[in-house]
């Protein structure tokens, strides 16, 4: 199979167990942190933030509050996706952003912006919570396929006490983890072929 995306997906795997001894260069982070960076968003506003923790002390911290799973230490890097809640600030913030502070730019952008504080600001901590988790899983995702299409292995994780790690993590209260994603080289071969559902199984054409 020539090395297309699609066959990196289908090489791709949930590695359980990296060897630890193996480490991604810093281009190769940098190019699954660009993928994340890309990732589109409703309104484009962003609102997620992710930890990338590489301390070793700290990583065997979470491990003791992510059920002792081996990749929390062992990959070459844990990367921890958060939601972010404050959804006015972060309007303002990305109106400010994208115009570089110019007045001129500001009043131009003002009724896209007052569209979005019109759809965001009423909504209460839980909901925006929960639209923010989606919004932070279609960042997440790609930084899965941008994992595997540069060859590095990657473990999706949920299995954590997400209060916890915000606590160790040190987390203001509207950034709020809800996944991990390991990165590094897997230490063993996948034992089972990939099993996914029939194409028909999975889609509907009309």
């Amino acid at each position: 199979m020539t090395n297309t995306f699609l066959s990196r997906l289908d090489w791709r795997f949930a590695t359980k167990k990296f060897d630890a001894t193996k480490k991604l260069t810093s281009e190769q982070l940098n190019e699954i942190i660009r993928a994340v960076r890309f990732a589109p968003t409703s309104f484009g506003v962003q609102p997620f933030h992710v930890v990338v923790v590489t301390d070793p002390a700290l990583r065997k911290e979470l491990r003791a509050i992510s059920y002792d799973q081996s990749q929390v230490t062992d990959a070459s890097h844990l990367l921890v996706f958060c939601a972010r809640t404050d959804l006015a600030a972060r309007v303002d913030g990305y109106v400010e952003e994208m115009t570089g502070g110019n007045v001129e730019a500001k009043a131009s952008t003002k009724s896209y912006a007052d569209m979005m504080h019109g759809a965001l600001d009423s909504r209460t901590e839980e909901v925006a919570f929960a639209w923010a988790s989606k919004q932070t899983y279609i960042a997440f995702g790609f930084g899965l396929a941008a994992a595997a299409e540069l060859g590095i292995d990657a473990c999706p994780m949920e299995g954590f006490d997400t209060v916890a790690v915000d606590k160790v993590l040190g987390l203001p209260a509207h950034i709020r983890s809800i996944a991990y994603v390991a990165v590094g080289m897997r230490a063993v071969e996948p034992t089972y072929p990939k099993f996914r559902f029939s194409e028909d199984d999975l889609f509907e054409y009309r």
